[in-house]
């Protein structure tokens, strides 16, 4: 590896700067003879004298003064990179675009709240809403999503949360559905045709277990791979949709559509913000994340 002492370079420039080895030994906190040896070391490293005595004083040599301004930014910048980051964010000039990747149901129902919070505070700031079409940890780590909003998964280990809300299913049909004609039973829910949502394509979940355990099974004729898509067509047939009630805030999802609350029990569903380490300490994701905190706090069904 490079034998080069970084360390040099704040002593560099303070020599530079004061045109004397006590005054660079003050700017330091250095004795005179500990800035005097690393003097020395500077005259090696560069193969210049850097300062030579000019009666009392010293006066600097033409590298020196070629350097000085170079040095004096190169100093500057290496104590901005070792140094905590700057919180002074300044939302009214922020230009960046935050991308979050969530379902359709959080896009509807939180997608316009989010983005009047945003460009009233930060005028130039973009949010870029992405699909889900898997639970993966690449995208966060790869700073491909800034904010990942769902259930938690098989997510990386290193992977930072924060709980929004929770939700739960609810089962939905067209309005005037003859299932509503009745209380909604277990047996009669299960005795129904539906439709259900999956990325992966499976036909069962939790309220298939819990029927299982009442000796019961629904019969599920079609799998789509959004909530939308499940909506529209309960809106337009007999099927019966599976959606979380959060879906219900979004109006131009449930126009024509009846909603009522499931005859067995499932487990509730826990919703938060998942983001990578790497973005921790970062002012502006900072900004966002409570953004999207306190956006939910508000909106959350």
């Amino acid at each position: 590896m490079d034998t080069t002492d970084l360390n040099l370079l704040p002593a560099l420039d303070a020599l530079l700067t004061e045109g004397s080895v006590t005054g660079a030994a003050r700017r330091l906190g250095l004795s005179s003879s500990a800035m005097s040896r690393t003097l020395a070391r500077l005259r090696f490293a560069t193969g210049d004298p850097l300062l030579v005595r000019a009666g009392r004083g010293l006066v600097p040599t033409p590298r020196a003064i070629a350097l000085r301004d170079r040095v004096h930014t190169l100093a500057r910048e290496a104590r901005d990179v070792l140094s905590p980051q700057d919180e002074g964010l300044d939302l009214a000039t922020l230009d960046r675009t935050f991308t979050l990747r969530a379902n359709e149901g959080f896009v509807g129902l939180f997608s316009a709240p989010l983005i009047s919070t945003v460009i009233a505070a930060a005028p130039h700031a973009r949010l870029r809403f992405a699909p889900k079409p898997m639970k993966d940890s690449a995208p966060l780590r790869e700073g491909v999503v800034d904010l990942e909003i769902g259930v938690l998964g098989a997510f990386a280990p290193e992977v930072r949360t924060h709980f929004l809300f929770r939700d739960r299913f609810i089962g939905v049909v067209r309005a005037g559905h003859t299932l509503l004609s009745a209380p909604v039973t277990p047996q009669r829910y299960a005795a129904a045709r539906h439709v259900v949502v999956s990325r992966r394509g499976s036909f069962t979940g939790p309220v298939d277990e819990a029927l299982e355990r009442l000796g019961l099974r629904r019969e599920i004729v079609a799998v789509v791979p959004g909530f939308p898509d499940a909506l529209r067509i309960a809106r337009q047939s007999e099927l019966v949709a599976l959606i979380p009630r959060s879906c219900l805030g979004d109006e131009s999802f449930v126009q024509g559509l009846a909603s009522f609350e499931l005859p067995v029990t499932t487990p509730e569903i826990v919703v938060s913000a998942m983001w990578h380490p790497r973005m921790d300490a970062d002012p502006a994701h900072r900004w966002l994340r409570n953004v999207v905190i306190s956006v939910c706090g508000a909106s959350a069904p």
